[in-house]
């Protein structure tokens, strides 16, 4: 019960993070700042330009990528040559992508568009009730899943 409620708080935080005006990237990797001991000020601007699937190149979902650098933090090498760690970080990234892709088709900022809101939608920047915050929560709530599994958290 209590693993459930602290994976709560951490989604919580991300969507409320998400409503205050962050970027989904920024909201997932500022949920887990503190867990991590990363300065929020360095997770807010290292992770604001992957908003919008990276800058509004709608490719990877920004959400998954602030998941992506969460995982780096808890997975990441700090040794160039050390290559189980890297490629054991690299594995956690296509498991966190496919865990997205199993809940909403893709993890493709672009196609989650498409799929939940009309293009007049996304210009009057609605898409971010619609989908936006919905997959900065699932995101969170995987990431959690991964580290908790991994006894990260």
């Amino acid at each position: 019960m209590i693993d459930n409620n602290l994976k709560e708080t951490f989604i919580s935080n991300a969507q409320d993070l998400f409503d205050e005006g962050y970027a989904c990237s920024q909201a997932v990797l500022l949920a887990f700042a503190d867990h991590f001991e990363l300065d929020k000020t360095t997770a807010k601007r290292i992770s604001s330009t992957f908003g919008g699937g990276m800058g509004r190149l709608r490719e990877t979902c920004g959400a998954v990528t602030g998941g992506f650098m969460v995982l780096g933090l808890a997975f990441g090498n700090e040794i160039p040559n050390d290559m189980e760690t890297k490629l054991n970080s690299y594995k956690k990234v296509r498991e966190l992508n496919k865990m997205v892709i199993d809940v909403h088709g893709t993890s493709n900022c672009r196609q989650l568009l498409i799929k939940h809101a009309s293009e007049q939608q996304v210009k009057d920047r609605k898409h971010h009730k619609l989908i936006c915050r919905q997959v900065v929560g699932d995101a969170t709530g995987l990431v959690f899943d991964i580290l908790k599994e991994n006894k990260e958290i």
